[in-house]
This record gives C-alpha cells, sequence and structure tokens, in this order.
C-alpha cells in the first residue's frame, strides 16, 4: 500500500470553491410564468385560479413570492386564514374558493398589484439580495429579542430589580448553564427562564432543546424552570 504523506499547506492549496447552479426545475417553471405573468392595475380572483391549474406547489410559491414571506411564514399566515386547515392540494381541491378567499386575506392581490406596477430602480436587486440575506438574519434576532423584552417587563413587574439576564448560572454540584433570566441572581437562582420565538422551522428549533436540556441538568432540583416560546411554526 502506498503511503502519502500530506501536510497542512497540500491540503489548503487543493481546496476550491463549489460552485453550483441556484436554478432547479422549479425556478425555471415559476420563472416562466412570472415571465407570462399578466400585467393590471388591478387584480381579482380570478387571476389566482390559473396560477393553481398546472402544478398546486408552483402557484403556491408564486403566491410566496409576491408577499415577500418564506416558506414557514407563508405556511403559518394561510393555515391561520384557512382557520387552522393544512394548506395543501387536498384542501384547495376540497374548497377552491375558500383557498383563494384565505390568500386574498393575506393581500396577494394587493401584493400583484404593487409588484407589476412598481417602478425599478437599479438597486432593487441588491436591495433584495441584502433582504434575503443578512435581513433574513436580522430579522430572527430582533423576533428573539422583542419576546425576551416582553418577559422581562413581566419578571420587572413581579420582581423589581432583583434578578439577573442573559448570564450564566450556577446549580447543583457547582455546575453551570446559559439562561436568559435568573431569580434572584445567577450564583443561588430560585427560577431560571429561557425565552425563544421562532418564526420558521428548522436547526435553531432543534438546538434550544439542546439549551433547555443543559440548563435542566445543571440546575438544582428545587430551582423552577420556565420556557417561554412564540411563534406559530411550533
Amino acid at each position: 500500500m502506498k503511503v502519502i504523506q500530506q501536510t497542512l499547506d497540500g491540503i489548503l492549496e487543493s481546496l476550491q470553491q463549489l460552485e453550483v447552479d441556484w436554478k432547479d426545475d422549479v425556478a425555471v417553471r415559476v420563472i416562466d410564468r412570472l415571465q407570462d405573468f399578466p400585467v393590471r392595475q388591478t387584480y381579482s380572483t380570478a387571476d389566482l385560479e390559473p396560477l393553481f391549474a398546472k402544478t398546486f406547489d408552483d402557484g403556491l410559491l408564486v403566491c410566496r413570492l409576491f408577499l415577500g414571506l418564506s416558506k414557514d411564514q407563508f405556511t403559518g399566515q394561510l393555515r391561520e386564514a384557512l382557520n387552522g386547515t393544512t394548506p395543501g392540494v387536498t384542501s384547495y381541491r376540497s374548497a377552491p374558493q375558500d383557498f383563494l378567499a384565505a390568500l386574498e386575506r393575506l393581500g396577494v392581490l394587493t401584493a400583484m398589484a404593487a409588484e407589476t406596477s412598481r417602478r425599478l430602480h437599479w438597486s432593487d436587486r441588491l436591495v433584495e439580495r441584502l433582504r434575503s440575506g443578512r435581513g433574513s438574519a436580522i430579522s430572527g434576532q430582533r423576533r428573539g429579542r422583542d419576546l425576551e423584552d416582553k418577559v422581562e417587563e413581566l419578571i420587572k413587574s413581579a420582581f423589581g430589580d432583583t434578578y439577573e439576564s442573559r448570564c450564566n448560572f450556577t446549580g447543583a454540584r457547582g455546575q453551570t448553564a446559559k439562561c436568559d433570566f435568573a431569580i434572584p441572581d445567577r450564583k443561588s437562582p430560585d427560577i431560571l427562564i429561557e425565552s425563544k420565538a421562532y418564526g420558521a422551522t428548522g436547526s435553531k428549533m432543534t438546538d434550544i432543546i439542546g439549551d433547555i436540556e443543559k440548563i435542566i441538568t445543571a440546575k438544582r432540583p428545587d430551582t423552577a424552570f420556565l420556557f417561554v416560546t412564540d411563534g406559530l411554526t411550533w
């Protein structure tokens, strides 16, 4: 067997960018449909029906793009507009007019009119890249921080300033873990609170389970632990 000696410099020199095309078959189909989309000053339910005539999921994607929502956000809001019904092809076929009416309540028709009549500027494309990249991360951070602030308001109303926020607390046998709030303090907490808000599914929601397990493992048996969460995707 031939032995090959590798060095860190050699490995680093062999690394390269992995370039891929972002367009798949769905993207190609949806782009074609958008390019053929009728331009009008106002839209009605009749303009929604053709979107679902061929591929149902493509029609949903077109509506979502007009609204500027992520898949999780769109699915959650549409489910709510359908009074808890799963927004799938089955619910559409069983009551198409109710389904289209729910899309109207989300503001799809207004969004269509706004987008098709928009006067474009060269910066619009760059702004969209900013929104979908950095903007998405900022939205998630603000969503979580807003919930933390609301929880902190409740803590202040009940305990005044007798608490510590965003700290490492000390629990059983000197074990430590992170938490959002420790009452009355991090050294000997009687109450621990963790808060998380999510507008999307994914690994972040799985990560919080690990954070909760660390808190439960580290805390004393007589310390109360409260988990505060919000978001339709839960």
